[in-house]
């Protein structure tokens, strides 16, 4: 998802409306790649911290003691870890820039830090790991755009940096929620760990009625969205109405009667197809300006 959320913006975007770029196909390539290894390492961080809670809430997708051992799993996080650390201190350099290389230093440890102690913290964790896919929507402005800036093209690419800002709005929003969803569905077996995550806290009552609330948000957001930017984009304003805002009213709606773990299953992973037709919009919007312009 993080790979292709990227190439999206690039492909989808960048190159169908010409906008200029700092880094080269192949470079541009290394900037996902190295993304991608960071949470990858980040995943296998998190699932060994989480072997206990998952013997309880998902014994069968458990793989960490099962599948591969405990320190095969560290050596593939170090692995996976350095490679991407590496690979955006390489970029870095390439564009002039040796300081960035820290964004990724950062968000490797951050997400050390969520598997190891945040995501026992309430709401804390859900909030990194919102802030943490938006970050990997606001990279790509770092590292493509930024070091082109100059006086001739600073408006424009400051309103192309404001779109990928818009973006990664709409990304931690809809991923904020789904995170809350995803405590919900693990409840038990985050309870016998010891973990605050808002349903052991609020209850899930409350917490079902929170997410019922904050779903509302997206919804609004996107229609002012729409009404103010993209109303005169006929595809563009009826790709969203059918294919996200319509599923998120639809999740609204199954939010308030949601009972069992397969129902917050089935509602977290209608949120990540939400996300994922949300960032493709971008190509929608590209083509519909492109041609219907």
């Amino acid at each position: 998802m993080l790979a292709l959320m990227q190439l999206i913006f690039r492909y989808g975007f960048f190159k169908l409306q010409n906008i200029p770029s700092a880094l080269n196909d192949f470079q541009y390539l290394l900037l996902v790649f190295s993304t991608v290894c960071i949470a990858a390492g980040g995943y296998i961080i998190n699932n060994i911290f989480d072997v206990e809670s998952d013997n309880d809430n998902k014994p069968q997708n458990v793989i960490i003691g099962k599948t591969i051992s405990e320190t095969k799993a560290y050596n593939l996080y170090i692995g996976f870890t350095v490679i991407g650390v590496v690979t955006g201190f390489y970029l870095s350099n390439v564009i002039d820039k040796p300081g960035f290389a820290a964004l990724f230093i950062i968000i490797a440890a951050t997400l050390y830090q969520y598997a190891a102690n945040w995501k026992r913290t309430l709401v804390i964790g859900n909030i990194i790991v919102a802030l943490l896919l938006s970050a990997s929507i606001l990279i790509i402005g770092v590292f493509d755009l930024y070091p082109i800036v100059n006086t001739n093209n600073k408006a424009f690419l400051g309103i192309i940096f404001q779109i990928l800002i818009d973006f990664a709005v709409f990304a931690f929003m809809i991923n904020f929620i789904r995170e809350i969803v995803k405590d919900i569905e693990d409840m038990d077996g985050d309870d016998n760990q010891g973990m605050r995550t808002l349903p052991i806290v609020l209850g899930f009552a409350k917490t079902t009625k929170l997410v019922f609330g904050l779903s509302f948000i997206p919804v609004i957001a996107i229609l002012f969205y729409i009404y103010n930017y993209l109303f005169e984009l006929l595809y563009g304003t009826l790709y969203l109405l059918v294919f996200v805002v319509g599923p998120l009213l639809f999740f609204t709606i199954k939010i308030w009667t949601a009972k069992t773990k397969k129902d917050f299953h089935i509602l977290s992973l209608l949120l990540k197809w939400i996300l994922f037709f949300g960032i493709l919009s971008i190509v929608v919007i590209s083509l519909n300006m492109k041609y219907n312009a």
